[in-house]
């Protein structure tokens, strides 16, 4: 018996940006932190800059995290650890600006509740973002109160499709895989992932264009009968 409903949270939660629109996102990440170090007087080498951002735009094929801060302290040549801190956040925020919770999230997340249901956010993070940062996300959408976890990729240090992740989320949640299905928007991480464990997955597919996947969050209820 189902009686917990695990989520991706882009693209199946909140729209922040399709796939092919990232290497527009992350120069303007870079951009603002290069803003950023020039206002506080920090030199660094911006004749390597966007080589270095280039070099550094992969993930781990093992899928074990790769963290941003790391990544930033590569791209700018820095060591502070407040600083770099500091540029997470400023690299999130135009990521941040672009979020868009669709219609049927909150609606849904209390149906589920009121059904007895718990849920569950399981997601990656662009560029190995820190977890703190997409935690005050979920909180000023109002996201919070409607979840029983939210669990991302810097918590356990591995990106989905690794089960390391989902079993993290189940521990935490007190359940068997057997009682969970998982939402999520790409076939990758949201349906190889989840099924490999054994858990029932279900693609979303908010462009209404994939005739083998749900629409909206309503239909996942067709699921639970």
């Amino acid at each position: 018996m189902i009686n917990s409903v695990l989520f991706d949270l882009g693209i199946t939660l909140i729209r922040y940006y399709p796939k092919d629109e990232f290497t527009t996102v992350l120069s303007e990440a870079i951009n603002e932190c290069q803003k950023y170090l020039i206002s506080i007087g920090i030199n660094f080498p911006k004749d390597e800059l966007w080589e270095k951002v280039k070099t550094e735009n992969y993930e781990s094929p093992d899928y074990k995290v790769r963290p941003l801060e790391e990544r930033l302290k590569v791209i700018f040549n820095i060591q502070d650890s407040d600083l770099l801190e500091k540029l997470c956040e400023i690299f999130m925020s135009p990521i941040f600006s672009l979020g868009e919770t669709y219609d049927d999230v909150k609606h849904v997340l209390n149906l589920l509740h009121e059904k007895g249901l718990k849920t569950a956010i399981v997601s990656n993070s662009p560029w190995g973002s820190l977890s703190n940062l997409w935690m005050h996300e979920l909180h000023r959408r109002k996201l919070t109160p409607l979840i029983d976890e939210a669990v991302f990729c810097r918590d356990v240090g591995w990106r989905k499709p690794d089960q390391r992740i989902f079993k993290y989320t189940l521990t935490k949640l007190k359940n068997d895989v057997s009682q969970c299905i998982f939402v999520g928007d790409d076939p990758r991480w949201d349906v190889i992932g989840p099924s490999q464990l054994g858990m029932k997955s279900i693609l979303i597919d908010r462009t209404k264009s994939n005739p083998d996947a749900i629409h909206d969050l309503f239909q996942i209820f067709n699921f639970l009968k």
